[in-house]
């Protein structure tokens, strides 16, 4: 279960999905902490780069020592996301 802060991080997320797969708008905001990035929001690897690309602009973090691989569910991005701006 997401926290307070945690949720705000997934809704902002799942804004950014959305912009990639607009049609799949509705699916992708039902998407929850467990939801895979690849089975759940079908994110193949240029989506997986172009995510990174934006959420390290949106949030103003970046990526290191991490790669595509250790991120399977939302909420690995989340929690990534959440300690990188801790």
């Amino acid at each position: 279960m997401f926290t307070e802060k945690e949720q705000a991080i997934a809704d902002k997320l799942k804004t950014i999905l959305a912009m990639q797969n607009p049609g799949d708008a509705q699916h992708i905001n039902a998407g929850g902490e467990d939801s895979g990035l690849v089975d759940y929001f079908g994110l193949n690897s240029v989506g997986m780069i172009y995510m990174i690309i934006v959420i390290e602009s949106e949030f103003g973090i970046t990526f290191d020592d991490v790669g595509m691989n250790d991120f399977v569910t939302l909420g690995d991005v989340v929690r990534y996301i959440e300690k990188r701006q801790s």
